[in-house]
């Protein structure tokens, strides 16, 4: 069950076609579809392995790297079934009161913490929105801590997944922990068409991967300027 090999990594999905996240192996011998327990922001989350371990070597970026913590029982994982089913269960309800309500927002995910302790609603509206007796309905139906999270387009894009122009999934919804400021600078130095269909996501917004190779064409534009001082 246990190996000494503490420097390998796996990818974790907590949701299918979510984002992916990287974890120690520890000492588990572990394969694709296994389920784990590991620990995150939120606190202990059940996610799946969706990935092959392998070894973590000096390209990979420097960035802090937890463990998983233990492989799932069948009891969690009967609760996680159980959770789903009340994130159902919110959603459904939820719309009812803003419906009820006419609150000028829209509802887009419900997240319910592994440990049961906090609902949280995810929704976007273009106004400020007075949701305290929502809240109200909401806890007293669910029993637990509620919490309301107003998101922008991009966290909009990430959460709801799709493709991209390259014809593979969002980056945001795959791999993305932050989002960087973009400029129409990058496209420009990257002599890339300024079309706002061509270098804008789904979102709307400007494409992250106009972040990707942005430092390089500045190098190479600076070398490609000194070669012809030179001459």
């Amino acid at each position: 069950m246990y190996r000494n090999s503490p420097k390998k990594i796996v990818n974790v999905r907590f949701r299918i076609d979510g984002k992916i996240y990287e974890f120690y192996t520890g000492h588990f011998v572990l394969n694709e579809g296994d389920k784990v327990i590991v620990e995150t922001k939120k606190g202990m989350e059940l996610g799946t392995v969706c990935s092959r371990p392998r070894l973590q070597d000096a390209s990979m970026p420097n960035r802090p790297i937890k463990k998983v913590f233990r492989l799932a029982t069948a009891e969690d994982i009967e609760k996680k079934e159980k959770n789903e089913r009340i994130e159902a269960e919110a959603m459904q309800f939820c719309k009812e009161r803003i419906n009820d309500k006419t609150l000028p927002m829209y509802l887009i995910a419900v997240e319910l913490s592994f440990d049961g302790s906090k609902l949280a609603f995810f929704y976007i509206s273009k106004v400020r929105v007075d949701f305290r007796e929502l809240v109200k309905d909401l806890v007293q139906k669910f029993h637990t801590q509620v919490e309301m999270r107003q998101i922008g387009t991009r966290d909009l894009a990430r959460m709801q997944g799709g493709l991209g122009h390259c014809g593979r999934q969002l980056c945001c919804s795959l791999f993305l922990s932050n989002f960087e400021p973009i400029s129409i600078r990058m496209a420009k130095e990257q002599d890339l068409s300024l079309n706002p269909g061509k270098i804008s996501g789904i979102c709307g917004r400007l494409m992250c991967c106009l972040a990707y190779e942005y430092d390089t064409y500045l190098k190479m534009k600076k070398n490609q300027r000194g070669d012809n001082e030179r001459k």
